[in-house]
């Protein structure tokens, strides 16, 4: 299908726009009465492996609230079963690796990851959505650092001791998963794009418990060389961290042709400093709890700190928190959109 709304991809390539797109992380989820009612028949994993019902989960929010743009349901987690990983997503708590990685040679055991034969109903979810969307459809995949995070914590963590004890005491075992990972999720994403995602965005959810030096040695190689790779696909990009503020140069040239700004990075700040670059952000997640007054005055203080530049998209600086009241969410994409077309 020929999709209505391009407004997103005209703002993920630094275009000007008639209004400022706007899209929530984990815009679909628990929040939603529809998704938890869904939740009682399926488990997350349950969802990610029938095509039509990840589709419809991935529908709703947009059909709800009128988001510019749709995310695939899925978990970054998601490629690692055809990995050779045992896991469960755990509520309330996450990704628990069973057969976490210890030593080097857990690293060369790891399986070949192949798109079509370990995740074949992500890729058919990707094809109905494209039949019925008015909106472009993101794609995504872990990055990985959080995902090799995962694999040796065996879960989250809270101080990443396991992770980067084995990054400095194993260097060329951790090269080589840090390989591994990229291949994995160049494939990963390279399919998703190949069945008609229209844009991808690589999470990097822990990178921002690394010191620069840290992130500049262990993990910039890896990631200049994922986002090379997808380069000839033709799609925009998203390159997002947590936590980030003092990484968003190294970052930024790593690579990604749009620069996601958590919640702790001034957006204004930011935007000097990455010159014409597009970015995406930056809402605390939290003010959607706020009373309507004050989530208005926080959705105008992000579109005041853009400063009317090209290459804006509106997002929270993190993920939709549960309990996240659907009205505000409602509210908040019409707040982007009012206010960003009085600018325009």
């Amino acid at each position: 299908m020929t999709y209505v709304n391009d407004v997103f991809l005209r703002a993920a390539r630094g275009e000007a726009t008639p209004y400022t797109p706007v899209w929530f992380m984990r815009q679909a989820g628990r929040y939603q009465p529809e998704y938890r009612k869904i939740r009682e028949r399926y488990t997350l994993p349950e969802i990610v492996r029938h095509p039509e019902v990840t589709a419809e989960v991935t529908r709703l929010p947009v059909r709800q609230f009128g988001f510019d743009a749709a995310i695939l349901f899925a978990d970054i987690t998601t490629p690692l079963y055809g990995m050779g990983f045992d896991l469960d997503i755990v509520e309330g708590r996450g990704p628990v690796i069973h057969n976490p990685i210890d030593t080097a040679e857990d690293v060369r055991r790891i399986h070949l990851f192949s798109a079509e034969a370990h995740t074949p109903f992500v890729l058919e979810a990707i094809r109905i959505l494209k039949r019925e969307l008015e909106v472009p459809l993101i794609g995504f995949a872990g990055a990985p650092f959080t995902l090799a995070s995962y694999l040796i914590e065996g879960g989250p963590s809270k101080n990443f001791v396991k992770v980067k004890g084995f990054m400095y005491a194993e260097e060329e075992a951790w090269n080589l998963l840090m390989r591994t990972l990229t291949n994995a999720m160049v494939e990963y994403l390279s399919a998703q794009a190949a069945a008609g995602a229209d844009a991808l965005q690589v999470f990097d959810s822990w990178v921002g418990r690394l010191t620069r030096h840290d992130y500049e040695r262990y993990v910039a190689p890896h990631m200049r060389r994922l986002f090379e790779a997808l380069k000839p696909l033709g799609v925009p990009v998203v390159h997002f961290g947590t936590q980030t503020m003092h990484l968003l140069s190294p970052m930024a040239e790593a690579g990604g042709d749009v620069i996601g700004v958590d919640t702790t990075t001034p957006l204004d700040w930011a935007r000097d400093r990455l010159g014409t670059r597009p970015v995406q952000g930056n809402l605390d997640p939290t003010l959607l709890f706020a009373p309507e007054p004050v989530l208005a005055r926080g959705v105008e203080a992000v579109l005041s700190a853009n400063a009317g530049r090209p290459g804006h998209i509106f997002n929270l600086g993190h993920g939709i928190l549960p309990g996240t009241p659907p009205d505000a969410v409602r509210r908040a994409v019409e707040l982007v959109h009012t206010l960003s077309e009085v600018r325009a």
